[in-house]
């Protein structure tokens, strides 16, 4: 009654009427609609983002696809169903092999008009977990700044002179002295070289960037590694070649894209390792840039996933922190090395890992294609006036 009356008052004031599925569509949250036997019936925009699926391709396939049968969200369905009254979750965390894993605010619905059928309204609390992530990230490297300053001034030249004397030493001692000698020499080089990666850090100028092909990028990158460290290792690519170019600086995303190349060739096992990598476009997010009132339109998404034993727990939260790390002789500036980068960038980062399954995925800005100018033609009454 609510909605006929609606629409007469529309009519009479010559306001178009509104087709609901153009509402759902505009919802930032995904909602699906299951039947009874949880086979899915439809999906807004917002849905098909989630899944990763479109409406077509997705209806009419069992829910289980996306969706294990033993998440509490299928126990929450059928519930639902049953009681006929709507449910509610916060922070309920989806895992599956399509999904990857997702933390989610849930409304479930059942639908009186259609037996047996239930809505659900999906809101995926990652775009605000993301952002504090990238705040923690940045706050990390800025620690890490500081530290790097600090020891290139203080412990660099006093190893210098180290250095020196160790050399002078080596052209007057024995043999078997001299293998001391050379050992001094060797561990100053090598604080020194550490001193060097974390100088990375200090270096806050912005960024030059510009257009830059991610395909030729990743493909620069899988060269590298399946003719030195990867050579063990399957690549398996899965490009969108629509993509448009990436706003950023090329030499930079190389190093980006090695890191995480080379830890995950690293972790994968030594038969049968397999990386895949994977870019794509995605609709709708936008965030903030440090430094600027602008918010950048981020819809281009790059994944690295490997089949290694995955990133222990105790790691997780703190991955992109300096000197973290589950290599024996590993620093833990690489990761710290790639937030940083992609930051300045105006990216995000962020990990899914389980068993088996470890997930990057990177997410930049694209380059906005100049509108053409419009040329507006001049009427006969101005040619006249210009004759």
């Amino acid at each position: 009654m609510i909605g006929a009356a609606a629409k007469a008052a529309r009519k009479r004031r010559g306001a178009p009427a509104i087709d609901g599925s153009a509402v759902l569509n505009a919802l930032p949250s995904a909602v699906v609609v299951v039947d009874g036997d949880n086979v899915i019936v439809s999906l807004n925009m917002a849905g098909e983002d989630l899944i990763g699926a479109s409406a077509a391709y997705a209806a009419g396939r069992p829910l289980s696809e996306w969706i294990p049968e033993d998440s509490p969200l299928i126990g929450m369905i059928e519930q639902a169903r049953d009681t006929q009254a709507s449910l509610s979750d916060y922070d309920l965390v989806i895992e599956s092999p399509r999904l990857g894993q997702r933390t989610v605010n849930l409304q479930i619905s059942p639908i009186p008009e259609s037996p047996d059928c239930v809505a659900l309204c999906l809101q995926e609390r990652t775009i605000a977990f993301k952002m504090h992530r990238q705040l923690s990230y940045r706050g990390a490297a800025r620690s890490v700044t500081a530290m790097a300053a600090m020891l290139a001034h203080e412990v660099k030249n006093p190893l210098s002179g180290i250095r020196g004397a160790a050399q002078l030493l080596e052209q007057s001692v024995g043999p078997e002295d001299a293998t001391l000698t050379r050992l001094i020499c060797d561990e100053t080089d090598r604080i020194c070289a550490l001193v060097d990666r974390m100088e990375v850090f200090s270096d806050e100028r912005p960024i030059q960037r510009g257009p830059v092909n991610i395909h030729e990028v990743l493909e620069r990158c899988r060269r590298v590694a399946q003719n030195g460290f990867g050579r063990h290792v399957t690549f398996v690519e899965r490009y969108d070649p629509s993509l448009p170019p990436v706003l950023g600086n090329h030499d930079l995303l190389v190093q980006i894209f090695l890191n995480l190349i080379k830890n995950a060739c690293e972790a994968v096992p030594k038969e049968a390792g397999e990386i895949t990598l994977t870019t794509s476009y995605r609709h709708g997010m936008r965030v903030a840039v440090a430094g600027s009132l602008e918010r950048l339109h981020l819809p281009l998404q790059v994944t690295v996933q490997d089949n290694g034993p995955g990133i222990p727990e105790e790691l997780r939260a703190n991955l992109f922190e300096p000197f973290v790390t589950t290599k024996i002789n590993g620093t833990g500036l690489g990761l710290a090395f790639v937030a940083k980068t992609v930051a300045d960038h105006g990216g995000v980062i962020e990990v899914d890992s389980a068993a088996r399954r470890t997930i990057f995925r990177l997410t930049f800005p694209i380059t906005e294609e100049p509108k053409p100018r419009r040329v507006r033609r001049r009427g006969a009454a101005e040619m006249e006036g210009a004759l």
